[in-house]
């Protein structure tokens, strides 16, 4: 569903955020320094939002954006969605975060259906 080269970054990132978490695991199994310890937890935690929100920023709003124009693109302008494909990308700039997905899966749905049409037209030919 997303692209690989747009997740490469997130998955680099949680690998390094993996590591600072088994790093304070054998921190709390050797008994370390409490404050050295919250240092640490607040490191990963900082580097988990980082990720969180580069994940929504960047790789699902381009991921969202790729849609969009394949999506375009395979509505000449009689599919039956022109109206719904149009306002998801009139929006697309102000959407918020925390609807990304929702509307990854809207434009994902539309471009099946638009598929499925054209799959009836080349059947009836």
């Amino acid at each position: 569903m997303i692209p690989r080269d747009l997740s490469r970054d997130i998955k680099t990132r949680l690998q390094s955020i993996y590591g600072q978490i088994g790093g304070l695991i054998k921190m709390l199994d050797e008994d370390t320094d409490p404050e050295k310890i919250l240092i640490q937890f607040k490191a990963a935690q900082k580097g988990l939002d980082k990720a969180h929100f580069l994940l929504l920023d960047e790789v699902y709003r381009k991921a969202l954006a790729i849609k969009i124009s394949e999506t375009i693109d395979a509505c000449p302008g009689n599919c039956g969605n022109e109206d719904r494909i149009e306002f998801i990308r009139k929006r697309f700039p102000d959407l918020e975060l925390d609807t990304l997905t929702t509307k990854m899966k809207e434009i994902d749905m539309l471009r099946k259906r638009i598929d499925d049409l054209d799959l009836n037209k080349d059947e009836t030919t």
